[in-house]
């Protein structure tokens, strides 16, 4: 086997009449490059006969589902082929062209012989090893298909198509081709990627490519792109930003972060308005609204992003270079999007078209802002119409919504949006006469909160729907952008009820082409209409309060009693403490105090003299009557002093400053007597009594 797999494939295709590369290529690698396998995938193996000069009779095969047999993929004309059997006259054919490499014009080949043997005369002389030739590598490009939490790796020739790209998913994972949305093309390249048509060849991709396949309904994404959505949205994604001239921009995002907020952000960074940033990168079917998570980008993307700002066409000569963006005003508002505010990879913008005379418009061309071009327009609407005129808001479409229906059912008015247009016939009258009546001003002033903006030029109305699809939503954004030339001027009424939702909805549109009775009566009609849907939230809110006041009322009755009843807890726990520290400072004394009379003991009686026994003689016997009746009794020698007697009665708890010692006869007081008498001198022998008295 000298020859590689080119030879191979040529013989492929030759056989089988094949004559897409990318095709017959998906077959053979299917088979593992045998050729044989491969020509049983395409060809089914029947009875009928080849239709030949010399025919070829096959043995009888069960046939096989062309979708099985071909993996996903079926030879062209093989449902135009004539015969009973499509598959065997196709193969005919084939044979046909190879009659004479092959020799089958010789007698012998007229017989019936099987499948197999056929095959392998006809493959005898061609190499089916894979890998006798590593050039042929370099042109394989292998997809790792991401899908259902399963990864399926695909290999296809660079020569290959997209249609047979799905095609071989088809026969992966039994998604129809219509079905298919596939994510991860290189950004450049991500509009030539929704052509079937395409070579992979062009798309600029890498020998190895990670692709994300959702499954389509009609209704969008199916469950397994929601449950992909919900496990990406709290992850971080990091994306690198690409500019003209400026350098690259590096941002970590979260996954819940809107594609409208990531160009609020590149606007704050580089200054570049959200109406005039072309990008690059984005899958088809994202929109302002879709976040990260949802857009099918990886979690490190890159985009491509250049300002439209300085390369707007300058004469009518370049209006060609540009595709207008026009919305089918039947479309789904869900599939609503402002074509100016949001590009992805087949980005397409409007240039602007010629310049206005100067006094047909409002606000000038490509105004930065909503403020600035909010208040040209004030001044120059009162400029051109004098006075009176109505009293229009001057700042931004959000901060009008704010003042009009952000506040309570009570305080709420309705959003009136003047769109006014150069252009227009019926400025002049609508401007000149309905908007200076005095009714009309009044009613405004009264019920509305009116917001004014001038849609002359392109750039400014975009702008504003851009505004206004983030405001209000992209229903009222489609309905402004749907308003016909001729019937502008116009007024928007937008409110905000329970009835009509959380959000701000159109309740009605006013056409210039109306007289002074029908405006003034359709205004009131919404107004009136708009405050009896206002009546039941407003009466909500009338209970709701009055069940505050009551609750606010019990809450102030409740903490009046709190105070009163922490006010008594505290001044009895402060009683409480006082008489804790009266407690001890009394303890503290009587136990100085204690202290104080054992120490006076102790020394007494250890002054005591020794007690003499009875057989001694020149005692003195002295019997003390304590108050409870008991009697103290010890023996003293008689030239013992009366200090001796006064510590014996000290010893035994008696302290002389707290009692008196008195003797009978004659009756004194011998504390207040000179202590170092003897008690001979003072009579008190050879036994005497005394008694104890308090003081």
């Amino acid at each position: 086997m000298s020859e590689n797999k080119q030879e191979t494939l040529t013989s492929f295709q030759s056989i089988t009449g094949i004559d897409d590369v990318g095709e017959a290529f998906s077959h053979l690698e299917a088979a593992d490059w045998n050729l044989v396998e491969a020509l049983s995938r395409v060809i089914p193996h029947e009875d009928a006969p080849l239709t030949s000069p010399h025919p070829i009779l096959l043995p009888e095969q069960p046939v096989r589902n062309p979708v099985e047999s071909t993996n996903g993929f079926r030879p062209p004309g093989y449902d135009e082929m004539p015969g009973t059997s499509n598959a065997s006259a196709f193969f005919a054919a084939a044979l046909q062209n190879q009659n004479q490499n092959l020799n089958l014009n010789q007698p012998h080949i007229q017989q019936r012989f099987p499948t197999s043997q056929l095959l392998a005369q006809l493959t005898s002389s061609i190499n089916l090893d894979p890998a006798s030739s590593q050039n042929n590598n370099q042109n394989v490009i292998t997809f790792n298909i991401h899908f259902n939490q399963q990864l399926y790796q695909l290999r296809l020739p660079s020569e290959a198509t997209v249609e047979q790209l799905k095609r071989k998913i088809f026969a992966e994972t039994s998604v129809p081709v219509c079905r298919q949305a596939i994510r991860g093309w290189p950004p450049s390249k991500a509009s030539d990627a929704q052509q079937l048509g395409t070579r992979l060849c062009n798309l600029d991709l890498s020998p190895e490519n990670e692709l994300i396949l959702v499954d389509l309904t009609e209704d969008g994404f199916m469950d397994t792109e929601q449950d992909e959505v919900a496990q990406r949205v709290d992850k971080d994604f990091t994306i690198f930003i690409q500019f003209e001239s400026d350098p690259p921009l590096t941002l970590s995002l979260p996954g819940r972060m809107t594609v409208q907020e990531v160009k609020m952000n590149v606007f704050d960074i580089k200054s570049i308005p959200v109406r005039h940033q072309e990008w690059t990168g984005w899958p088809n079917g994202c929109d302002n609204d879709t976040t990260l998570a949802q857009s099918g980008i990886g979690l490190s993307h890159r985009f491509a992003v250049r300002s439209t700002e300085r390369t707007a066409p300058t004469n009518s000569n370049q209006h060609n270079a540009f595709d207008v963006v026009t919305v089918d005003s039947e479309s789904s508002t869900d599939e609503f999007e402002d074509a100016t505010d949001f590009n992805n990879a087949e980005y397409i913008f409007t240039d602007s078209p010629p310049a206005q005379p100067p006094n047909r418009h409002l606000i000038p061309n490509d105004t930065d802002d909503e403020i600035s071009g909010s208040t040209q327009f004030v001044e120059n609407y009162k400029a051109r119409y004098g006075e009176p005129c109505p009293e229009f808001f001057v700042g931004s479409l959000e901060n009008a919504k704010q003042l009009a229906c952000l506040r309570s059912a009570k305080e709420r008015k309705l959003l009136a949006i003047y769109l006014h247009h150069g252009k227009s016939i019926l400025i002049n009258v609508f401007c000149d006469q309905l908007m200076k009546h005095e009714s009309i001003i009044q009613t405004f002033k009264e019920k509305f909160v009116l917001y004014g903006w001038d849609m002359t030029y392109e750039s400014n109305k975009d702008m504003f729907l851009s505004s206004l699809t983030a405001c209000v939503s992209s229903n009222a954004s489609l309905t402004a952008r749907n308003i016909k030339l001729d019937k502008l001027p116009a007024i928007m009424l937008v409110g905000k009820s329970r009835q009509l939702g959380s959000n701000c909805e159109v309740l009605s549109v006013i056409h210039g082409n109306i007289g002074l009775d029908d405006l003034l009566s359709r205004l009131i009609e919404t107004c009136e209409m708009f405050e009896e849907q206002l009546q039941v939230e407003i009466r909500q809110e009338d209970e709701r309060a009055a069940r505050d006041q009551v609750k606010a009322e019990q809450d102030m009755a409740y903490q009046e009693t709190l105070q009163a009843d922490m006010a008594k807890d505290a001044a009895k726990r402060q009683k409480e403490a006082a008489q804790l520290a009266e407690r001890k400072r009394m303890e503290s004394e009587r136990a100085e105090e204690d202290a104080r009379r054992e120490s006076i003991r102790l020394v007494a009686q250890q002054s005591l003299p020794q007690e003499p026994s009875e057989q001694e003689t020149g005692t003195s016997k002295i019997r003390v009557r304590k108050p409870t009746g008991d009697f103290l009794e010890r023996r003293f020698f008689t030239n013992n002093n009366l200090q001796d007697l006064l510590n014996f009665v000290t010893a035994n708890g008696f302290l002389i400053e707290e009692y008196k010692l008195i003797s009978s006869w004659p009756r004194r007081d011998l504390t207040a007597i000179e202590s170092s008498q003897t008690l001979e001198s003072l009579k008190l022998y050879p036994q005497e009594t005394v008694i104890l008295e308090e003081r």
